[in-house]
């Protein structure tokens, strides 16, 4: 008998089978061929604690300690400069005013970026509280965890079946029995959640596409700062050498292996080049991935009202990886009984109860 089934390969369901392993036999099902097969491996790999509504704001503060020390740790120092035109200038200072940005003149934000354009370039703040998540590594000790916990992470292993007699059964190539079954299947969680005779969420996936390009006039661009347009219309961030950039957009489309939007691709790529003075010439690779959302924008954690052997791990947004350590000992927290280390308010703002209201 599993003590834990959990439904998802992603950053969800790998950090929240790391924590509860420690309490019992985990096994993670991942239908793909490989663990953060979709959202979780076309992740912009960002750590900004200032990120998001107040409850993610809070699961990145928790987050914080274990992504610096950890395992060596698991974040670099990246930094961000937002950047705005004469015409954007009460929207520029919106957005900096919610990161925490200091604003900076157009000549620094130049030396610190040498493409910008000098002609379109009239705002400029940066942050250094911003960081790179070695996601791979992440994900990989959280495997490790589980496994040296006596737990399994299997691929290949797409749910077909779910029912409940005593505890939950679930078929899946072979059939596994458990008591507890934590739904972290991303895009897929409400048609989980279907099969399993629970009320959905109401989850939206949205599409995110990106664009990798070679590093813009032959530039060492590996210290630049992640880039982003005012309204985060475009952002641009330095990888391995080369650039990626992201037109932004949150598409409503239904759960899918993702793929880049052609025309979304190329508007978000004119609104990048209008802020630099190097032309897009050539675009390596495409793809995009797909960020899971509740109706309020925010994270579901924890059990169902309905059936409290049900639980949550669900609508991580585009904050996976940055509240994962939080986000994963909430729900073991509370898959287990435990008093949680967030307060109670954040707790309640993250709670499935809130959307069956």
């Amino acid at each position: 008998m599993i003590d834990f089934l959990v439904i998802g390969g992603g950053i969800a369901g790998l950090s929240a089978g790391a924590r509860l392993s420690a309490h019992g036999r985990v096994t993670v099902l991942e239908a793909e061929d490989a663990i953060g097969y979709h959202a979780s491996g076309r992740s912009a790999a960002l750590f900004e604690q200032s990120y998001g509504p107040p409850s993610v704001v809070a699961l990145n503060k928790a987050s914080a300690a274990y992504l610096h020390d950890e395992n060596g740790g698991y974040l670099t120092p990246r930094g961000i400069l937002l950047v705005g035109r004469k015409d954007q200038q009460a929207a520029f200072e919106a957005d900096a005013a919610a990161l925490n940005m200091r604003a900076i003149s157009a000549a620094d934000a130049i030396d610190r970026v040498p493409i910008l354009d000098s002609d379109k370039l009239a705002y400029a703040a940066v942050s250094q509280s911003t960081f790179d998540i070695d996601t791979d590594r992440l994900m990989q000790d959280f495997v490790r965890t589980i496994r040296g916990n006596g737990g399994a992470v299997l691929t290949k292993a797409r749910v077909t079946s779910i029912r409940k007699d005593k505890h939950w059964i679930v078929e899946a190539g072979d059939v596994y029995d458990a008591r507890k079954l934590v739904n972290a299947a991303g895009p897929w969680v409400d048609e989980v959640a279907a099969l399993a005779g629970i009320k959905p969420i109401g989850i939206t996936p949205k599409r995110r596409s990106m664009a990798r390009l070679p590093a813009p006039g032959g530039h060492d661009i590996r210290g630049w700062p992640m880039l982003f347009g005012v309204g985060e219309a475009w952002y641009a961030k330095p990888d391995a050498g080369k650039l990626l950039v992201s037109p932004s957009e949150a598409e409503p489309v239904p759960p899918q292996d993702a793929y880049a939007d052609d025309l979304v691709l190329a508007e978000g790529l004119a609104r990048y080049e209008e802020m630099v003075i190097e032309p897009v010439t050539r675009v390596e690779a495409n793809w995009a991935g797909l960020r899971s959302f509740a109706p309020d924008g925010t994270l579901v954690l924890g059990p169902d009202p309905a059936d409290p052997s049900f639980i949550w791990s669900a609508g991580q947004g585009g904050y996976g990886f940055q509240t994962s350590p939080a986000a994963s000992q909430l729900v073991a927290d509370l898959a287990t009984g435990m008093t949680p280390d967030l307060d109670t308010e954040t707790t309640a703002a993250l709670s499935p109860e809130r959307l069956r209201r």
